[in-house]
């Protein structure tokens, strides 16, 4: 009889799940993995995925996830189009935070300058000669943007993370940005000799998510779920199913 009563309660759980509205998940269509993998305008793997799903799961909804193009997420925040934007820190958000609530640090992400073929490691920016350097469509990066507003370096955009490894591997500029995530990721299969090679922190950001003041989305019940996926270590086993950590050591040279 025990297993009668498990399927009820099962049953009895995906019925609240499925009257409940979906949780709108954003998902930013510059995201690679190991964060995400999208497929037909779908994430289907990746971290965030498993981490947004689990999320979903720990409050009761279904997720539903909302692809928008990078430099629109402002707008899809601004407009309350998505429940929950994940991987953010407030000064990436601008003004789009004010109807959103703020959860506790959950990741910390390392931005390192980033080469094929390292000479030697700048100690100083403006030593560097001219040149371009290779990032990601409407990403902010706060120790280079002097140097861009000064005409120092030159910004080689791409749609994506991937694609600005990409091209720093074909030898399209010498230098570039990354995040260490990614870059770990892109080098997980590549012999030594070819592996990109960080050269130097340029900022270490706290990561978290924001979650929507507006009902009927459960703000309070999303921000506990979070921190007891943070405290229990769910976030961290999420990342390490994918080789990674929410802080990871820098990789030697």
């Amino acid at each position: 009889m025990r297993w009668v009563l498990n399927l009820l309660i099962l049953y009895i759980g995906q019925l609240t799940a499925n009257e409940l509205p979906p949780m709108r998940f954003a998902v930013a269509d510059s995201w690679t993995m190991p964060l995400v993998h999208i497929e037909n305008n779908q994430p289907v793997d990746g971290i965030m995925f498993d981490m947004m799903n689990a999320l979903a799961v720990h409050t009761g909804h279904r997720a539903e996830f909302v692809v928008i193009p990078r430099l629109r997420l402002p707008m899809a925040m601004e407009r309350g189009s998505v429940d929950v934007r994940c991987f953010v820190m407030p000064a990436w958000a601008d003004d789009a935070h004010n109807n959103y609530s703020w959860s506790q640090p959950l990741f910390k992400q390392r931005d390192l300058l980033v080469t094929l073929n390292p000479k030697t490691v700048p100690t100083n920016l403006a030593q560097m000669p001219r040149q371009a350097i290779g990032t990601v469509l409407g990403f902010k990066y706060p120790v280079l943007q002097p140097q861009f507003d000064n005409g120092h370096f030159e910004r080689d955009d791409a749609r994506n993370q991937l694609q600005v490894l990409q091209k720093l591997q074909a030898g399209r500029y010498s230098y570039a940005v990354s995040s260490q995530l990614s870059l770990d990721w892109f080098n997980r299969q590549l012999p030594a000799e070819q592996r990109l090679k960080g050269l130097a922190v340029l900022e270490e950001q706290q990561l978290g998510c924001m979650v929507l003041n507006a009902p009927p989305v459960p703000t309070q019940t999303v921000l506990r779920a979070l921190a007891q996926m943070k405290q229990s270590g769910e976030i961290e086993r999420i990342f390490q199913r994918y080789g990674s950590q929410p802080t990871s050591p820098l990789p030697p040279n």
